[in-house]
C-alpha cells in the first residue's frame, strides 16, 4: 500500500489504515516511480491511495495495469431499467424489490449494483470477491464514488466480503439468500470486454464446480443463476438447462429453480 504522488497526511493516514486492516505494509510514496517501488519492495502489485479513488497497480508484459472501481454498464442499464426496458440479469434472477441476492464473483461489482437498484433499501446484495485487493478497491469504491448520484444509495447498501465463494456458502444455512449468482471468468473471452483485462490478469480464473452450484442450491431460496458466454458448454456441464438471454447478445445467463 502506498499513496499517490502528492498525497497529503489525511491520505496517507487513511492508507496506513486500510493497508493495517488487510495485513499488508504501507510504504510512503516518498517521491518514488510506482515501478521502482515495487522493484525496491519485491512485490507484485500495489494499492494506491488517492484523495479521489483507491487503485491496484501491475506491471505486464511491460506495461502498467491499473484496476479501480467504476459504475461502467451499471448506469445505463438502471436508466434502461428506469424508461421499461428490460435487464436479462434481472429477468433471470426474477429479481423483485425486497429481495436478497448473494453475488458470489463480485468483480468490478456491476451486476451488484444493478441487483442492488432494483431489490431497494427493503433488500439486501451481498458480494463475494476472493482476491483481498481486488476487493478492498471495489469496496472502497462503492462507499466513496459520489459522480452519479442515481446509483449512490444503491451501491452504499452493498455488503463486501472476501472469501472463498464456495467455503462462504458451506458457511450459510439454507435458503438463506432468494437468488445466489455467478459470473465467472468466461472460459473463452467476449471480443471487446476491455474493461475486464486487469480483472482477468489478477482475479480468481479457476472454473466453477459442480459442488460450489450444488452448495449454491442450499443456500438459495427461489433460483442460482450463471453468467456465461452465449453457447457456452459450461451451462450443460453444470446442469444449467433454463437459459435467458436476448438473441444476439454475446452472454446469457442459465438458471436453475428450486
Amino acid at each position: 500500500m502506498t499513496t499517490t504522488h502528492g498525497a497529503g497526511e489525511d491520505a496517507a493516514a487513511a492508507g496506513r489504515a486500510l493497508a493495517a486492516r488487510m495485513g499488508v505494509p504501507f510504504v510512503p510514496r516518498g517521491g518514488h516511480g510506482l515501478a521502482a517501488l515495487l522493484s525496491r519492495e519485491g512485490a507484485e502489485a500495489a494499492l494506491v491511495f488517492g484523495p479521489q479513488r483507491l487503485s491496484l497497480v501491475f506491471y505486464r508484459d511491460g506495461r502498467r495495469e491499473e484496476f479501480f472501481f467504476h459504475p461502467g454498464t451499471a448506469l445505463l442499464r438502471i436508466k434502461n431499467i428506469l424508461a421499461g426496458k428490460p435487464d436479462q440479469m434481472i429477468r433471470a434472477m426474477a429479481l423483485r424489490s425486497g429481495d436478497t441476492v448473494l453475488d458470489c464473483t463480485l468483480g468490478l461489482g456491476a451486476d451488484a449494483l444493478v441487483a442492488s437498484f432494483v431489490a431497494g433499501p427493503q433488500g439486501r446484495v451481498v458480494g463475494v470477491e476472493k482476491v483481498a485487493p481486488l476487493a478492498a478497491v471495489v469496496e472502497y469504491g462503492l462507499r466513496h464514488y459520489v459522480e452519479e448520484l442515481l446509483l449512490t444509495a444503491a451501491m452504499r447498501r452493498i455488503e463486501v466480503v472476501v472469501a472463498d465463494h464456495y467455503d462462504y456458502l458451506l458457511q450459510l444455512p439454507a435458503a438463506s439468500f432468494d437468488v445466489v449468482y455467478f459470473d465467472p471468468f468466461f472460459r473463452v473471452p467476449v471480443k471487446g470486454a476491455a474493461q475486464v483485462a486487469p480483472l482477468r490478469a489478477v482475479g480468481e480464473r479457476a472454473p466453477l464446480e459442480e459442488e460450489t452450484v450444488r452448495a449454491a442450491l442450499r443456500v438459495a431460496r427461489r433460483r442460482v443463476v450463471l453468467k456465461e458466454r452465449r453457447g457456452s458448454a459450461e451451462f450443460a456441464r453444470l446442469g444449467f438447462r433454463e437459459i435467458y438471454g436476448g438473441r444476439h447478445a454475446h452472454v446469457a445467463y442459465g438458471v436453475m429453480e428450486k
